[in-house]
């Protein structure tokens, strides 16, 4: 079988204690995004099988038109819309959810969220980058002990985030759906009154809700307006969940005064508007990226593809695609 993996940026696939379950099978590692349908199809020519990382390469009916030799492709992680599901299922292509059996906790995402908290409440970056240029001491940081950890969702990352906010002497509030409230308040934390309340009140603030239709622009620019001065709005989950535009002219406006940012519209991110602010930390949507966390959603996705190849289509989420096939 002909197996491609776009979207490789660091060449961190083949490094997996994992990738040896591939061992016997043809495969192609792409490191570059390539943007344009056509430009990706070239490079994709002859391949039966696709294995996505995350929402890195969005599979739309113009790439699957140029693609009449792929028949499956597995994605690592839950359903996104970056795959058009019926559109595989016209050109014949299978489509498998690769999910993890014992997926765990998702601490890489947690642990990256609370460094970003502790970076920008600090100026960890500016004080390198001065301490490096020469200088001492350029920045007045401020601790977290004492001050309140706001919560936009309550899932398995938000839980977590709570328990390292109580661990660093925090007040923790948490808003969310009636699902969020449940657990938070069954947990001893404490619920806002509204999402307005939250967005006053929280010294940090710190997303973490699946994007959703329902949740799309969730935060807009009128909550933004409402944060305090000196409060820091942090968000791993996914850009779409603030109004387009909204964080950029808040952040200039001082409501909030701070932001830390792992995730964009579109990525990889070349330019970006947040990057040229001195009150904002970004980094390159590194919440999973960890090995560990790799192994284990390659492994699955791993494991699927050799089933698939073994004549198992149990897994298969649009299995009207086998009988066009």
């Amino acid at each position: 079988m002909k197996i491609a993996i776009p979207d490789d940026y660091q060449d961190a696939v083949r490094t997996l204690a994992c990738f040896q379950k591939l061992n016997e099978q043809q495969v192609i590692i792409l490191r570059e995004h390539l943007s344009d349908p056509n430009a990706l199809a070239a490079q994709l020519q002859g391949v039966d099988a696709l294995v996505l990382i995350r929402e890195r390469t969005p599979i739309t009916e113009a790439l699957l038109a140029r693609l009449p030799d792929l028949r499956l492709i597995v994605q690592t992680g839950k359903r996104a819309p970056h795959i058009d599901l019926a559109a595989c299922t016209r050109h014949g292509v299978a489509v498998i959810y690769a999910t993890p059996s014992h997926p765990g906790k998702p601490y890489a995402t947690a642990e990256l969220t609370w460094g970003l908290i502790l970076s920008a409440m600090r100026f960890i970056p500016q004080e390198v980058a001065s301490m490096k240029a020469g200088h001492w001491q350029s920045t007045l940081g401020r601790s977290l002990a004492g001050r309140t950890l706001g919560i936009f969702g309550y899932g398995n990352i938000g839980s977590l985030i709570a328990i390292y906010g109580r661990a660093f002497a925090m007040k923790v509030l948490v808003w969310g759906r009636e699902g969020s409230r449940a657990r938070a308040q069954a947990d001893g934390i404490e619920v806002a009154t509204s999402q307005d309340a939250l967005f006053q009140t929280a010294d940090v603030l710190s997303l973490h809700l699946s994007l959703l239709e329902e949740t799309r622009g969730i935060v807009s620019s009128a909550h933004l307006a409402q944060m305090k001065p000196s409060a820091l709005l942090v968000n791993t989950s996914r850009a779409g969940l603030i109004e387009p535009g909204a964080l950029e002219q808040a952040l200039r406006a001082g409501r909030p005064g701070y932001a830390a940012v792992d995730v964009y519209e579109n990525e990889p991110v070349i330019d970006h508007p947040l990057l040229h602010m001195d009150n904002v930390v970004c980094t390159p949507h590194l919440g999973y990226v960890e090995k560990d966390s790799y192994e284990m959603l390659f492994g699955a996705a791993f494991d699927q593809l050799r089933a698939f190849a073994d004549g198992n289509r149990t897994s298969v989420a649009n299995p009207e695609a086998l009988k066009q096939a």
